[in-house]
């Protein structure tokens, strides 16, 4: 089992920056991939970055390339996402989620097996 705390949503305005963090607790968290996850309201949970194991692989939803960076501490257990010229559009449900890593790192919600309670971020025009 792996449980997942995130922190640093909050309330913005359009062009500002959060750093969400993920703090993970129990078994390995250098054994999984980590992927940040964003639902609005009467959307589809989409994925906007994921770090393999290692963190030397990263991958972005194009809707957030230049402006979002997914990284990761293994010796602190924790991930984070920096997200700058923050648009209005970017408001969410932003989650954190741990999965086994395959052998291309995976943007799609099912192949995660844990996830965090989720943080809201809100971005005002």
């Amino acid at each position: 089992q792996v449980q997942l705390v995130e922190s640093g949503g909050g309330l913005v305005q359009a062009g500002g920056s959060l750093r969400l963090s993920c703090a993970a607790s129990g078994r390995s968290f250098s054994d999984y991939a980590m992927g940040w996850f964003r639902q609005a309201p009467g959307r589809e949970r989409e994925c906007v970055a994921a770090v393999s194991r290692s963190g030397k692989i990263t991958s972005y939803a194009d809707s957030v390339k230049g402006r979002f960076t997914i990284s990761r501490d293994n010796a602190k257990n924790t991930a984070y996402l920096q997200m700058n010229s923050l648009k209005p559009e970017d408001t969410a449900v932003y989650y954190c989620a741990a999965g086994v890593q395959r052998l291309v790192l995976s943007t799609v919600a099912s192949d995660y097996t844990y996830w965090g309670q989720g943080t809201q971020v809100t971005v005002s025009s």
